[in-house]
This record gives C-alpha cells, sequence and structure tokens, in this order.
C-alpha cells in the first residue's frame, strides 16, 4: 500500500487527497472481501437458491481460465433498484427511523442517480445521513437484520439474465464478486444468496463489532471500485487482462476499462455511448430486447452513495 500510496505524490493535494481515498477503499474492500469469502469456504455456506431456469443461455462466451475472474456491480446491473435503497425500507419497517428519513434519503439517492454528477456537499450528506442510521448497531444484528431484508425487498429483484452470466462465469471455473457502493455485509449477504464468491463493498468502521458511525476511506464508488478490483485481482493473483467486468452505470467506467472484457448490462445513457465507441459488448434485459451486440472476443475470462432512482420516483408519487 506504502508503494502505491507514494506513486500519489504527483498529484494535486486536492486530487492526491482524493486518490489516497479511493484506495483506501478499494483495500479495505479487497481484504474484507476475501476474509468473509474465506470464511464462507470454511463453513461451506454458498447458494441457497438454484440458479434461474427461465432465463436464456448468455450469449457472451466464456471459457475456464484459473487467472481471469468476473466482477458485477449490483445495482441496476445484477439487481433492479438500489441495494442500499431496499435495505433502508428494511429498516424503516423496524423503526430504525422516521418516515421524513427514509423520504430525504430516497431522495439523495434520485438525485445522484439523475444528475449523473458528484456534489461533494451532497455526496457527504448522504453519506452522513446512512451512516447515522448504524452507529452504535452491531454489525451481527445489521446482518441478521439484512437477511431478513433480502427476502422481503431484493430476492425478487435478481435480473434472471445477469445471474445467468454470473452463473456462466461460475460453471467455467472462474470466480464471481459483487462490486458495489452498498454495506459490504449487504453485498456478501446477497453474494452468498446466489452463491457467488464474495462481493466488495463500502467498509463501515466498527470497533469490538459495533458501528462507529464512519467510514474506512469513502464509499465503493467511481474510481474507488476500480482501486478494489485492482487490489483483490493483486490478492488472488488474477491478470486483469483476462478478466471481465459487468455494469449498468457511467460511474463504473474506470472498472470497465480496467478489465480486458467489458460489459455494459442495461447501460445508461452515458455508458451506452462510451460502450458502443469502444465496441464493448451491450445487453439490456429492462426491456427484454437485446442491445446491439459488438466487439465479441474470442472469451471472456470475467449505492452507499448510487442508484435507487426508481424506488425513490415510486415513493415520491405515492406521496403526492
Amino acid at each position: 500500500m506504502l508503494d502505491g500510496m507514494a506513486a500519489l505524490g504527483w498529484l494535486h493535494p486536492r486530487r492526491r487527497f482524493a486518490t489516497a481515498r479511493s484506495v483506501l477503499a478499494g483495500e479495505a474492500s479487497a481484504e474484507a472481501a476475501r476474509k468473509s469469502s474465506q470464511e464462507l469456504e470454511e463453513l461451506g455456506e454458498r447458494a441457497e437458491e438454484a440458479p434461474p431456469k427461465e432465463a436464456e443461455a448468455p450469449e457472451f462466451p466464456v471459457a475456464g481460465d484459473e487467472k481471469a475472474a468476473a466482477f458485477f456491480d449490483l445495482d441496476n446491473t445484477v439487481m433492479q433498484g438500489a441495494a442500499l435503497f431496499h435495505f433502508g425500507r428494511g429498516l424503516y419497517k423496524r423503526k430504525f427511523f422516521q418516515r421524513r428519513e427514509l423520504a430525504r434519503f430516497a431522495w439523495q439517492q434520485a438525485w445522484f442517480r439523475l444528475a449523473g454528477v458528484e456534489d461533494p456537499e451532497h455526496m457527504q450528506d448522504a453519506r452522513d445521513s446512512a451512516l447515522s442510521i448504524v452507529k452504535g448497531h452491531r454489525v451481527a444484528e445489521l446482518m441478521s437484520i439484512g437477511e431478513e431484508i433480502y427476502d422481503e425487498y431484493m430476492a425478487e429483484r435478481i435480473w434472471p439474465g445477469t445471474r445467468a452470466l454470473a452463473q456462466a462465469h461460475l460453471d467455467a471455473g472462474q470466480k464471481v464478486w459483487l462490486v458495489t457502493a452498498a454495506p459490504v455485509e449487504t453485498a456478501t449477504i446477497i453474494a452468498r444468496r446466489l452463491g457467488l464468491t464474495g462481493a466488495l463493498g463500502t467498509v463501515a468502521e466498527s470497533v469490538d463489532g459495533v458501528y462507529t458511525g464512519k467510514l474506512v476511506g469513502e464509499p465503493l464508488h467511481g474510481p474507488a471500485k476500480a482501486e478494489a478490483v485492482r487490489a483483490l485481482a493483486a490478492a488472488e493473483g488474477l491478470d486483469l487482462a483476462r478478466c471481465a467486468a459487468y455494469s449498468d452505470s457511467h460511474n463504473d467506467i474506470p472498472m470497465l476499462s480496467l478489465v480486458g472484457h467489458p460489459y455494459a448490462i442495461n447501460p445508461d445513457t452515458k455508458l451506452r455511448k462510451h460502450a458502443r465507441a469502444r465496441e464493448w459488448r451491450l445487453r439490456d434485459y429492462r426491456t427484454g430486447r437485446k442491445a446491439a451486440k459488438v466487439g465479441i472476443p474470442a472469451a471472456a475470462g470475467v449505492g452507499a452513495v448510487a442508484g435507487g432512482t426508481a424506488a425513490a420516483i415510486a415513493l415520491h408519487r405515492r406521496r403526492h
């Protein structure tokens, strides 16, 4: 880590600080992901749900490659909507906070998703709102509640097509990781339920098993996702040029650009344009129609702040 931090010395101080926090967040997430994955392996705990039979066979070819892995964004790529918002709904149901806080939190998520820009003050406000909810609660408590919330709000929102893509990588003997701004604990629950290897997510600081209300680094978003994938690949001995990554958002272009096989799934306008210009493969599961297929490789070796637009808008409409 020290070598990586030293390499930041030439950057502008503000840019250097932001990059350093992304590196810290990425490395913390990679460490947490490997630890949770190892624990699941030791316990023999994997998928609790069978892969979807109704999903069509993946069009993207996947070949066995021990130096390759697949990295999947979560919100609107693997699951409809934002995991963090659904988690918030579950906590609201359990009276962790009031209705006005739920509405405020939802609109923070929607603003970010619709605006497509990172306003530091707005992002900090959203971040603080999420952290204040869990501060003082035990990690084990939130993990237990997270299992219930997955069954209540998330299980039925998994895209069968994307799930089939992930399964194709697993069937080829590759590891498959979720990469999301959602809390790493929530992401790990989803990964386990889907039978995936593990998850990279935002790491909230805890002391003696209790959340402090602080983050380790920053939310795993944008450049931080790329840093997490880079750190995990180094630890796992992967060749990123032989790995694949899947996402719906232009915010994940740093992660998609890091691997040799990037895929745009349910892409937003900016990502669709970027992907077409670079001949990345595209697939849209939102309407059932197939997006343009370009740049077919011979084989594919692969939140806390983004997402939640659909859920937030639906909430707004119900309240007006």
